[in-house]
């Protein structure tokens, strides 16, 4: 999709399942500079790859524009790091950063961990890419280490406890 012109296109929010990973992929494929999409996808989508300290509670959603997904958030619950919820994806295509997008897919997941009762929530950062770490520290996260950060409550990200 071309951003050429003065206005970003509307964006559109909603749950994602193994059938849009293929479009989910080719969000991602004209980004040289991030490599291909994880292929085990489809397979964490239908609940067949379980990451390190993973349970089974798990959602994703996709942001559309007009027919073309532009970019995805994944999350789990999890054990992991003392957390109840990771962050596994987030991806926006370029044209389509720094105008809210990631935002939205962090709030989407967010609600999501939020309604399971999931507060806790880690998420592990690229720290090569200045733009990731600013986000989530935007966003309310904190360093947990050196490549992940938390959010205590993801609740307080959407004004809830």
């Amino acid at each position: 999709m071309d951003l050429t012109s003065r206005s970003t296109p509307v964006v559109k929010y909603r749950e994602a399942s193994s059938a849009d990973v293929g479009a989910m992929e080719q969000c991602r494929a004209g980004d040289s500079r991030a490599g291909p999409a994880d292929e085990r996808m489809t397979a964490y989508l239908a609940g067949r790859h379980h990451p390190q300290h993973a349970l089974p509670p798990r959602a994703a959603f996709v942001a559309v524009a007009g027919d073309d997904v532009v970019g995805y958030i994944a999350g789990h619950a999890t054990t992991r790091y003392g957390c109840s919820g990771e962050v596994q994806y987030l991806y926006v295509a370029p044209a389509f950063r720094r105008h809210g997008v990631a935002r939205g897919l962090l709030h989407s997941v967010a609600s999501w961990f939020h309604a399971q009762n999931i507060r806790r929530v880690c998420v592990n950062a690229d720290i090569e890419s200045d733009g990731a770490v600013a986000f989530y520290l935007t966003q309310g996260a904190s360093p947990l280490n050196k490549y992940w950060f938390v959010w205590d409550d993801i609740g307080r990200l959407l004004g809830r406890t």
